[in-house]
């Protein structure tokens, strides 16, 4: 009996211990209502295992998905991580048509993963930015459309209560004549399309899903003041029915509250659904500004003071955990480099989940496995230079070198070194396949590492197998003691 005793004090102690270590190890809790973008269009994506560890590492317990991957899906079962996903616009006329192919979609990608302690997914986005006027009014007719017949599925299934349907808008849906936000108004061309969006948003109690991002106010006009793109400025740049604005996000955001009201919707509850800095392929991209708009933006929500036509707290979405070199550079050669975390999960720069303006890092993937150390570069022997531009065009036609241009990570190297950059790129991509490395003979395999100053020359990951963290080795030895102890 004495045995036994000392046998569960000593397992509560273990226990406490790690926990306490955890706590050490992880920090404060993050925002609350702070969740976080995962896209997948990657060459090489992140084991789906290794990023629900790394959230709860972080302690986001929020993540919005671009699609219904089961594989992705499936392993945040038992997480408590709540759980956005998408339908891609390519899809919208399918379940606009067709009641069958939508409930066919919610059983094979809603219903089989909310058994009792499986996935905690909430909310589904039917498109993602379908009135973008690049578009041209390509998915005007079909997005409501889908919206319904998803929600008629969701309906079906007995899980109107616990799955909400909303779509996810870009901030160019609305519009202000006067840049003020009290002249908001949805755009003329999908006005009656919003309204009934809006309308069903409000019946099935959902929420209004918008994309805001400050650095694209930035991007889009040299003349625009860079100051007001973040949070730690103080001057007033607009005033407007007594309400002050010192940042673009607010005034953005204000805007849309604005349209709402016009629309007879004032209490809409808004969710930001992607915001976010890159950090590459522009020369307004990089992290030290990444981690000034983070460190603001953040502080910001965490204060709960919201805007200044909508107080509170805020619900958002970070955009993005990782880069995606498959992304299109359409928009700009900066889409590839939103990620807050690199393409193998290591941070890019401080950043604090908690909104106290701390100088940490956060916690990086655990168990990300690499490719062999070698890379691809121009060989040395090859003398004539006037023959790489051909084949350097190939290599980046074919893979991201979206690191090679003006005010860019990797703007300082000369051609041979621009040359053998996107080289790599190219033969990391193909699984550092000998054939990828070949460039009509001028290509060579090295094992020294090319990288120089900012410019990082990488090594990709083994997006596949069973990879085992740190995490699941601690849960595993702590498991094993318990049943030592009990069984003592």
């Amino acid at each position: 009996m004495a045995r036994a005793e000392f046998s569960i004090k000593a397992l509560f102690l273990i226990l406490f211990l790690a926990y306490d270590t955890l706590e050490c190890v992880h920090g404060a809790e993050s925002i609350q209502g702070l969740g976080i973008n995962w896209g997948a269009l990657a060459s090489h994506p992140m084991d789906p295992r290794i990023v629900a560890n790394m959230l709860k590492d972080n302690r986001i317990y929020k993540v919005k998905l671009f699609d219904a991957d089961s594989w992705v899906v499936s392993a945040f079962s038992g997480t408590g991580i709540e759980v956005m996903v998408g339908i891609p616009n390519d899809q919208l006329s399918k379940f606009a048509r067709s009641n069958w192919d939508a409930e066919d979609w919610v059983k094979q990608n809603i219903t089989k993963h909310l058994y009792n302690g499986g996935v905690n997914i909430r909310y589904i986005s039917v498109g993602n930015e379908p009135f973008l006027k690049s578009y041209n009014g390509s998915y005007i007719r079909t997005t409501f459309p889908a919206m319904q017949n998803i929600q008629k599925a969701i309906d079906k299934a007995g899980i109107r209560d616990k799955v909400k349907v909303t779509t996810a808008l870009n901030a160019d849906v609305y519009e202000s004549s006067s840049n003020k936000p009290s002249d908001g108004d949805f755009r003329d061309d999908i006005r009656d399309v919003m309204k009934e969006i809006i309308q069903f948003l409000h019946e099935t109690n959902s929420l209004f899903l918008v994309n805001i991002y400050p650095f694209l106010s930035l991007y889009q006009s040299e003349s625009f003041p860079k100051d007001f793109a973040f949070f730690d400025s103080q001057s007033q740049a607009i005033s407007d029915n007594n309400a002050q604005y010192n940042n673009v996000f607010d005034a953005n955001f204000d805007t849309l509250v604005w349209a709402l009201k016009k629309a007879g919707y004032n209490d809409m509850r808004i969710v930001v659904g992607e915001i976010g800095w890159p950090t590459d392929g522009n020369q307004n991209a990089n992290p030290n500004y990444a981690k000034r708009f983070y460190q603001g933006f953040l502080k910001k929500l965490a204060s709960k003071q919201g805007t200044p036509i909508r107080p509170g707290p805020m619900e958002v979405y970070l955009f993005a955990l990782f880069d995606e070199n498959l992304k299109s550079i359409e928009p700009g050669n900066f889409e590839c480099h939103w990620g807050i975390f690199r393409y193998d999960g290591k941070a890019k720069f401080p950043i604090d989940f908690s909104g106290n303006g701390e100088e940490k890092w956060p916690q990086e993937a655990k168990g990300v496995r690499y490719q062999e150390h070698k890379w691809c570069v121009l060989s040395a022997e090859v003398k004539n230079l006037s023959l790489v531009p051909g084949t350097l065009d190939y290599a980046c036609a074919n893979a991201d070198c979206t690191s090679l241009g003006y005010g860019c990570s990797c703007d300082n190297l000369d051609l041979a070194g621009n040359a053998s950059f996107a080289f790599n790129q190219y033969f990391q991509t193909r699984d550092q396949s000998v054939e990828a490395c070949n460039f009509n003979g001028m290509g060579s395999i090295v094992t020294e590492d090319p990288s120089k100053g900012t410019c990082l020359f990488p090594i990709e990951i083994e997006s596949s197998g069973y990879m085992v963290t740190t995490i699941s080795i601690v849960t595993s030895f702590l498991i094993g003691l318990s049943i030592f102890f009990i069984t003592s």
